[in-house]
């Protein structure tokens, strides 16, 4: 009788063993992992401030957000391997194990990606302050929606499903999306090339066909231009790359070829004087450097001059400035030396001996 007692209270002592255990591995496991995240951390924070590099501050962002049921399951883990758990129970937590995995992986890529693409951004802002950085955003973004994808086939492949005739089926799906959609991926692939190729940026000055104006946008889809007229033109980055750009932003300065014509009456001596009135009135305006004055030829109705000069800048509208102010002095100079521009005229002789 006694025998039979001791082996029961031996027994309850063991069973009551199995039953306290778990949720003490649970809890030694959690604190554990807690302790040494907040020791990390420490460590990092502490060489942080010895450093002036921010790759620590990443560092710093990539630890503290793991996220808290990461550890509770890790802890829920270790604490199961000390009891027989169902098949489905091991299953259930392996799968939420993995799921909270990839889903900080994928965050923690997000972080280093965000990081990176700020740095690049900052970087090519500070060289070129009109260039335009939301490509750069853009391919972060379609980076960042691929990770995702990635990561809910990896979890559907752990799971134990024949992923193969999934991605076929998407193949499929995709290739008639993409015949739908030519004309939008057409001009996605256009932005493509004018953001490697750089035949314009924003700020700009650019001739397409009849048009003309400042890019102000070049978007994934479409180029926005701000006309003479004041209005938004809207082109698609398709048509920009398959049509001619003439663009004035890239020229180091402008050469400026314009004419006149003086009157047949004008006396040969102030035809000689001429080009010597024009210089001067070229060479006293800013950012202009003066080629050469030509009275070019005989006109229908008009002694031509031809004259060139060279504006060192590409802005639009300096060059309309330093032209105004050019015909402006020229007029004011002509009605001083009395000589008068000419316009179509015609003379009729007529023949009198005929009475």
């Amino acid at each position: 009788m006694e025998l039979t007692e001791l082996t029961m209270t031996a027994g309850d002592q063991v069973i009551s063993g199995w039953v306290i255990f778990p949720p003490l591995a649970f809890l030694i496991s959690y604190i554990a992992l807690r302790i040494f995240r907040n020791h990390v951390l420490g460590l990092i924070k502490a060489f942080a401030k010895r450093t002036s590099t921010d790759l620590d501050d990443l560092l710093i962002d990539l630890v503290s957000n793991i996220p808290w049921s990461f550890y509770v399951l890790i802890s829920a883990f270790v604490s199961f391997q000390f009891v027989e758990l169902s098949v489905f129970v091991t299953d259930t937590l392996r799968y939420a194990i993995l799921l909270i995995a990839v889903y900080y992986a994928i965050n923690a890529i997000h972080i280093v990606l965000d990081f990176f693409t700020e740095r690049l951004v900052k970087k090519r802002l500070t060289a070129d302050k009109t260039e335009d950085v939301s490509f750069i955003r853009l391919l972060a973004r379609l980076f960042k929606y691929s990770l995702w994808f990635v990561g809910a086939l990896l979890i559907v492949a752990n799971m134990g499903v024949d992923i193969s005739a999934l991605i076929a089926g998407m193949g499929v799906g995709g290739l008639a999306i993409a015949l739908a959609a030519q004309k939008v991926l057409e001009d996605i692939f256009a932005s493509f090339s004018i953001y490697f190729d750089k035949p314009y940026k924003i700020g700009d000055f650019i001739l397409i066909g009849d048009d003309m104006g400042e890019v102000i946008r070049i978007g994934i889809k479409t180029t926005r231009i701000k006309t003479l007229r004041g209005e938004e033109l809207v082109v698609s980055n398709k048509e920009m790359t398959d049509t001619r750009v003439h663009n004035f932003g890239k020229m180091p300065h402008r050469r400026i070829e314009f004419g006149f014509g003086v009157t047949y009456e004008t006396p040969a001596e102030k035809i000689k004087g001429i080009p010597d009135i024009v210089r001067g009135i070229i060479e006293s305006q800013e950012l202009v450097r003066f080629d050469r004055a030509h009275f070019k030829k005989f006109g229908d109705f008009s002694l031509d001059f031809e004259v060139i000069y060279f504006l060192m800048s590409a802005d639009y509208n300096k060059y309309m400035d330093t032209q105004q102010a050019v015909n402006l002095d020229l007029m004011q100079a002509f009605e001083r030396e009395g000589i008068e521009f000419a316009y179509p005229t015609q003379k009729l002789f007529l023949d009198r001996e005929g009475g």
